[in-house]
């Protein structure tokens, strides 16, 4: 063999040893220069290596029989020099199942050791207490041979006494009476729950049908107050336009009236001035002539007074029923009136009873042609008498004046004035 380098990969480790070295050299996962016949190289596995460590009818702190079946992960430290140089000396040239063999031997030992100090119920109910317990003490055995205890963990236990079957059937019937109770109040819960959230589904479906029912009313409200406000305005409206109409109506009413106040009043005045006029004619012309004339005119200016009279109160009686716009015109009209009437009643004062006696006068053919009429309209007369009066046209005659003669009397004791008095005064005095 020639000299020269050996190499090794990152899961082995050359371990030189011969001339020049006092000790043996370790690379791991390196190069080394050797020399062929004066220095050795050996090779040691790095790699991790899997153990199954079973611990068969093994009794626990109970004295209960079990078996345990362990998995652990083992390997040469290839890091720590010290151990490296540990794991050489003891396995340096041995094959990797001759390591693995004294390992497993030595973890199934602090096993059984282990499970002998703890209960079923620990081992089954704690494997991590378990597990660490058994790394703990075999790492610090394995370290001492340069091996370190990558992981360790429990893969199975079981008995042959039905021990740990108990313990889950009991374990199972707790969990199933657990399943059952927690079914139960889950099932209770999730009624109450279900209670609850249709309770608040209610709540909110009623707080919602009041939220509705509280805007439909605002709404109702505000659109009653907003058709309230409307119709006030129209019916303010309609009554002002009604009220002006009205004013306009009464100020037209009231020009009229003005107009016919001023027509009134200008026919006043043109009465004034006839009254005036006639006044002053009577003073021309009744005084001057003679007495006969005289008395014909005073009694046609009673007459016409009377006439005049009764046309003023009629009028004023027709006016006075128009109302109260037409109150003033009225008023006006009648005072207008009334001054003339005491006028013209001043102007004929002296002259009533004369007046009188000559309408009296001029009713008496009027009476006479009344007593007359039903003689006129008779086609046959048919008289009889006893032979001691008179007879035929001379009879109807006399009874015509007797009824005539009777007037003057009528007269006399109807309005108090005496037609023979008068006439016999009117001729003393011409």
């Amino acid at each position: 063999m020639a000299a020269g380098f050996v190499t090794c990969g990152p899961n082995e480790a050359l371990v030189i040893s011969g001339c020049c070295y006092e000790s043996p050299a370790i690379v791991p996962g390196g190069t080394a220069f050797v020399w062929p016949c004066i220095q050795q190289v050996q090779r040691i596995n790095l790699n991790t290596m899997t153990l199954m460590i079973e611990s068969p009818t093994v009794y626990t702190q109970q004295g209960v029989p079990i078996s345990v079946t362990g998995i652990a992960q083992v390997k040469v430290q290839g890091q720590n020099m010290e151990m490296l140089r540990t794991a050489c000396e003891q396995f340096l040239g041995k094959h990797e199942n001759e390591i693995m063999h004294i390992a497993r031997e030595t973890l199934e030992g602090h096993q059984r050791a282990i499970m002998g100090q703890m209960t079923v119920e620990e081992i089954y109910k704690d494997r991590k207490k378990f597990s660490k317990q058994v790394f703990e003490v075999a790492s610090s055995d394995l370290v001492n041979m340069g091996i370190t205890v990558v992981s360790y963990t429990i893969k199975d236990i079981n008995d042959d006494q039905g021990y740990l079957k108990a313990l889950g059937m009991a374990r199972t019937a707790q969990v199933k009476r657990d399943a059952r109770i927690g079914e139960a109040e889950a099932k209770k819960d999730s009624q109450i729950k279900e209670a609850m959230a249709e309770e608040e589904q209610m709540a909110a479906r009623y707080l919602n049908d009041t939220e509705i029912a509280k805007s439909q009313r605002d709404f109702e409200l505000k659109k009653a107050i907003y058709d309230m406000e409307i119709n006030s305005k129209k019916a303010e409206s309609d009554m002002a336009y009604s009220l002006q109409a009205a004013k306009t109506r009464q100020r037209i009413k009231e020009e009229q009236m003005e107009v016919k106040v001023v027509e009134r009043t200008q026919e006043i005045q043109v009465q004034e001035q006839e009254i005036q006029r006639r006044e002053k004619e009577l003073e021309a012309t009744i005084r001057r002539p003679a007495q006969a004339e005289k008395y014909r005119l005073e009694k046609l200016a009673e007459a016409n007074k009377n006439r005049i009279v009764m046309e003023a109160e009629a009028e004023a009686e027709a006016i006075r029923l128009k109302g109260e716009a037409e109150a003033f015109s009225v008023e006006a009209k009648a005072k207008a009136e009334a001054e003339q009437m005491a006028k013209k009643a001043d102007a004929f004062k002296e002259y009533s009873h004369a007046a009188m006696v000559d309408m009296i006068l001029e009713t008496l053919p009027k009476i006479a042609a009344e007593v007359a009429a039903p003689l006129s309209q008779c086609k046959r007369v048919v008289m009889v008498s006893s032979g001691n009066g008179e007879v035929g046209a001379n009879k109807l005659t006399g009874d015509i004046l007797d009824i005539m003669g009777k007037v003057p009397d009528m007269v006399t004791q109807l309005t108090g004035i005496s037609i023979n008095s008068s006439l016999r005064a009117t001729q003393t005095s011409v």
